[in-house]
């Protein structure tokens, strides 16, 4: 079974652009690289898939430095024709061979019109090694775990996804996305996990999947260290980092363990690398540009939030609960609601900020802030009543605008709200289910086109 994914009409557009490039599909071991490909695949009349992990498939590259002797050969082993404009070549774990990266800048001069398309998982160490990288000569793009949008299509609520594209949501449909969006934050959006979640429509056959994941993430940690020390410091921080998902984390001692800070610095960039553990870092922007602030703590981002749940073992317990912003501490909701931002970057690798001010006794700390033209936008994702956005509203007082946002279990409204310092602010209140729709609806917001 495969998935529709969001990134297929991206891969038609190329395929369909004469200024295309050799494009490298880049994302995590398991998000479902491969079966995209090998389903737009089915377009072509005639396809050569290679998998640069088998030795016959590598040594087509390391044995070759003339691309036009590797595409004949290729055409040659395949028994197809010199049909270019009709041939799709696919270079699977293309991490393996750094020279194969190497030779898709002549890909790109000597074959236009064969359509290439490499993808792989530890693609950052590799180009450490690769002697000349084709700068300008190759195009990205990038897939993450299936959003809530994907969800809804790989489980078949057709209508519901309907729905969900209507700004804004009409309130009949409010419980039926509730409901898949609860869901979908406990099964989460690995996809080898929802084509079992599917057949069966139960999470009993789902624990050892998430162990088979975990275990091949940590098998990789040989290919992400470069010395024995980082290798056990990986160790370590694969091991307690899902204990530190509510707060923000220091290098120094992480854990409780005896690590230098640039000991764990140094693991924590090789596994944000390879993309199954991100470090997320703030900003103290209230006005564009947002601008990172590297020196500040940062907050940690798991992969997928089926896997974290998993590894919490706190999956039981959600399907107890009606609003999921309660559990652990709060951190689940904030932790997919910036998943669902991140699966939104198919053309960059960007991560979603979150914004700080850090004064004595006047400390604050808003969940994600977004850029809308001229405008940063705080986004603060917590149930209850208004009064109790304490960050919001330092935000709002020391902003030069008044628009603001919460995520919250209840209904969508837009409401006029006072900050305890007197300032006047228009607050937006989204579902939890429309976080890949945020950007669309901070749009709607701002130009004024809801009835207030």
């Amino acid at each position: 079974m495969s998935f529709k994914r969001n990134l297929f009409d991206r891969l038609v557009s190329w395929e369909k652009d004469p200024y295309r490039k050799p494009l490298i599909l880049r994302g995590a071991r398991q998000v479902g690289k491969t079966t995209l490909v090998k389903e737009f695949g089915r377009n072509f009349a005639q396809k050569i898939f290679l998998n640069l992990e088998k030795k016959e498939d590598r040594d087509f590259f390391e044995q070759n430095d003339n691309t036009k002797t590797i595409i004949e050969s290729l055409f040659l082993r395949k028994n197809l024709r010199l049909d270019f404009k009709n041939t799709l070549l696919f270079i699977d774990e293309i991490q393996e061979s750094p020279k194969a990266i190497q030779l898709l800048r002549y890909f790109y001069e000597d074959f236009p019109d064969l359509r290439v398309i490499a993808a792989g998982s530890l693609l950052e160490f590799a180009l450490k090694k690769v002697a000349s990288f084709p700068v300008g000569r190759v195009e990205y793009l990038y897939l993450h775990p299936l959003n809530f949008q994907e969800y809804l299509l790989a489980t078949n609520n057709y209508l519901a996804l309907e729905q969900l594209n209507v700004v804004p949501t009409p309130g009949f449909a409010h419980t039926t996305l509730m409901e898949r969006f609860h869901e979908y934050a406990i099964v989460g959006g690995m996809p080898e996990i929802l084509k079992v979640y599917t057949e069966t429509q139960s999470l009993t056959y789902l624990p050892k999947i998430y162990e088979s994941i975990i275990r091949t993430y940590q098998d990789d940690i040989e290919k992400y260290s470069s010395n024995e020390t980082e290798r056990r410091v990986i160790k370590h921080i694969m091991s307690v980092a899902h204990g530190f998902l509510e707060q923000r984390i220091k290098f120094q001692n992480f854990g409780n363990s005896n690590y230098k800070s640039r000991e764990v610095g140094e693991a924590f960039n090789s596994l944000n690398q390879a993309k199954i553990l991100r470090l997320v870092f703030p900003t103290t922007s209230i006005e564009p540009p947002l601008l990172t602030d590297f020196k500040k703590s940062p907050r940690m981002q798991f992969l997928d939030t089926g896997l974290l749940n998993y590894m919490i073992g706190i999956q039981a317990d959600m399907l107890l609960y009606d609003d999921l912003s309660l559990l652990y501490r709060g951190a689940i909701i904030p932790h997919l609601l910036s998943q669902e931002l991140i699966s939104l970057g198919v053309t960059s690798d960007e991560l979603p900020s979150f914004w700080v001010r850090e004064k004595t006794q006047s400390s604050a700390e808003v969940d994600l802030i977004i850029k809308y033209k001229n405008l940063l936008v705080p986004i603060e994702i917590k149930s209850g009543s208004t009064g109790s956005l304490k960050s919001l509203h330092q935000f709002i007082d020391a902003s030069p605008h008044h628009y603001a946002v919460r995520i919250y279990g209840g209904e969508f409204k837009v409401e006029n709200a006072t900050t305890p310092a007197g300032k006047k602010y228009i607050l937006m209140n989204l579902p939890y289910y429309l976080g890949t729709k945020i950007h669309e609806y901070i749009g709607y917001f701002v130009e004024g086109k809801f009835q207030n």
